[in-house]
């Protein structure tokens, strides 16, 4: 294997930077009042590379990193801790990394082993009263609470042969956790599975795929899962050329598997749509014959190994209409503003919500060109036909902000929007909570932070 350098990369500067220190900061200086209600843990996934990484790095690739606030009586405690997987065990007793931070082709040549493999770097889930960290391409890892220490691999009682998805649906009715995982390389190439409310691994099925595809989140209804497979392929002859393997063809539609819950055998129905792509859904529901899907649909998708680029930042809140009689699909965009990491009330997964909340992008350009995430947050409301943005501030940005409801809420919306912001002018960053029924005004607190916290990915609200 040739020497590999130290990689350059626009995920290594600014707040995408990693950090490396793991910390315990109680007694954090609160601007404004923490609810009274907020009790428990707010915790954020996300990549952060241990030790600076070969050749090449881009964000996707880094070890995750999870960084809670715990919130009671008032008062805030932070933590952060990495997700001890595989590979993160072996490069902390090497002292130094051991493998590329890029997203391309295995390297076969590597003495250490092709990849560093599984990440958890994703998304969180909290199911049958255990916090998973998750990522696509792999199994979950189970993280205690509130220690944030990992416990290992969770497999749903050693059942799971398959990858697992890094956005699982969890239905708040039956409890049942709903998942998929893809396989670019071996057939069947995407499988669906169901763990009960008492964390058995329940239902099986494979959905054969002509070839291997990226597909990062998908939906539940009352009565079905729908999984889109959208015309973005991995190509083996390409990589076997040394090419990009994933080549995204515009003229080809957007098909949409539509499995029914709980049978393993029921025929999927397939319905096509026109071309696009989608990081992200906020939900979908039943009604009258159709299943209704939002979410935050790009035109098109492309990845660039050697630029380290995904070009992710042109979603717009998009409506889909599945009628499964007459086997068609309508869409329409719902608003021109460009967002993603769209998040509901979780009470209201599988059926008709009303309010969505995603982060504002603000200008449409490929993820990392700068040292800018998100702006401010965006409330979507569905059936007045209109968002309300909140901005963050001047050289203020941030990520995801998680719905929080109170419990007991008079609305839909009675609740917090809750995420980290870092303020660049001061390298500062901090926890905010707004109150979701009024956007537009001041975070009801802002919990100050001793250390920076960088951009990441997905977060989700434990109550105690």
């Amino acid at each position: 294997m040739n020497e590999m350098q130290p990689a350059t990369s626009k995920f290594l500067r600014g707040n995408f930077a990693p950090v490396h220190d793991e910390r315990d900061d109680d007694g954090l200086t609160v601007i404004g009042e923490i609810p009274a209600e907020l009790d428990g843990w707010f915790v954020r996934n996300g990549p952060n590379p241990q030790f600076h990484p070969l050749r090449t790095y881009h964000w996707f690739a880094g070890d995750g990193m999870l960084h809670a606030v715990e919130l009671r009586d008032g008062r805030a405690r932070y933590r952060n801790r990495f997700v001890r997987t595989e590979g993160w065990l072996r490069e902390h007793e090497a002292g130094r990394a051991l493998w590329s931070g890029d997203l391309g082709m295995p390297d076969f040549e590597n003495p250490n082993g092709p990849t560093r493999g599984n990440t958890a770097n994703t998304a969180l889930v909290h199911h049958h009263g255990k916090l998973l960290a998750l990522w696509e391409a792999g199994f979950p890892h189970e993280i205690s609470l509130p220690t944030l220490e990992t416990v290992g691999l969770s497999t749903f009682g050693g059942k799971l042969d398959f990858q697992c998805t890094a956005h699982p649906r969890v239905d708040p009715t039956t409890g049942e956790l709903c998942f998929f995982g893809y396989d670019m390389i071996a057939p069947p190439h995407l499988r669906y599975g169901e763990v009960s409310r008492e964390g058995a691994l329940s239902l099986v099925r494979e959905v054969p795929l002509p070839h291997g595809t990226m597909i990062h989140d998908f939906v539940i209804t009352k009565n079905f899962a729908v999984i889109p497979v959208f015309p973005f392929a991995f190509e083996v002859e390409r990589a076997m050329a040394g090419d990009n393997p994933f080549v995204f063809r515009e003229q080809a539609p957007t098909r949409f598997a539509v499995l029914r819950r709980g049978d393993a055998t029921a025929p999927v129905q397939w319905l096509e749509g026109p071309s696009c792509f989608v990081f992200h859904y906020a939900n979908a529901y039943e009604q009258q014959g159709t299943i209704v899907i939002d979410g935050c649909r790009m035109p098109k998708a492309s990845i660039d190994f050697e630029e380290g680029t995904v070009q992710a930042n042109a979603g717009r809140l998009h409506r889909w209409v599945l009628d499964l009689a007459k086997g068609s699909v309508r869409e329409a965009t719902f608003d021109e503003a460009h967002c993603d990491f769209p998040r509901i009330h979780d009470g209201k997964t599988g059926e008709k919500a009303r309010y969505v909340y995603a982060a504002r992008v603000g200008r449409e350009a490929p993820l990392g060109d700068s040292d800018q995430f998100s702006d401010g947050w965006i409330k979507y409301d569905l059936e007045a036909g209109h968002g309300v943005a909140h901005a963050h501030g001047t050289d203020v940005f941030g990520g995801e902000g998680v719905f929080v409801a109170r419990e007991g809420g008079a609305s839909e919306d009675d609740g917090w929007i809750v995420g980290f912001v870092h303020d660049r002018r001061e390298n500062r960053s901090e926890l905010r909570i707004l109150d979701a029924r009024s956007m537009d005004r001041t975070p009801v607190a802002r919990v100050l932070l001793e250390r920076r916290v960088p951009y990441g990915f997905h977060g989700t609200w434990v109550p105690r």
